[in-house]
């Protein structure tokens, strides 16, 4: 069963995308603010499969998490962001940051999971 991290601090979003990825089979481990993402990646044990991350969110963003786990040795880890943010700017600082891709809310359940599949596939 592949792990999934999601890192999102709005709760309908939590439970939104959850059961989205718990549907299609996947095991989701869900954080809700940046730096306990970053505690997470910081464990020598890290296994997931994909990030799902979120950029505006309480003591550390989206994009702090995107430089912790591109500094991860020894895997690549997948990292799609969900965020509200779709201006230009932000968009080409996640993909710059290492993000796979990248999704704008209100999220479509069917582009999420095929876009999931997909850079699971690729890693």
């Amino acid at each position: 069963m592949k792990k999934i991290l999601l890192v999102e601090d709005n709760e309908i979003m939590q439970k939104l995308i959850i059961a989205i990825l718990e549907k299609e089979g996947y095991h989701v481990k869900m954080v809700g603010n940046g730096k306990d993402a970053l505690d997470l990646l910081s464990a020598e044990n890290v296994d997931f499969d994909l990030i799902v991350t979120d950029i505006m969110m309480p003591y550390a963003s989206g994009f702090e998490v995107l430089n912790k786990v591109s500094k991860l040795e020894g895997k690549r880890i997948p990292t799609i962001i969900v965020s509200s943010l779709s201006n230009e700017e932000m968009i080409l600082e996640g993909f710059k940051l290492g993000a796979s891709d990248y999704l704008t809310k209100p999220i479509m359940a069917g582009e999420l999971v095929l876009r999931v599949k997909r850079l699971l596939q690729q890693f």
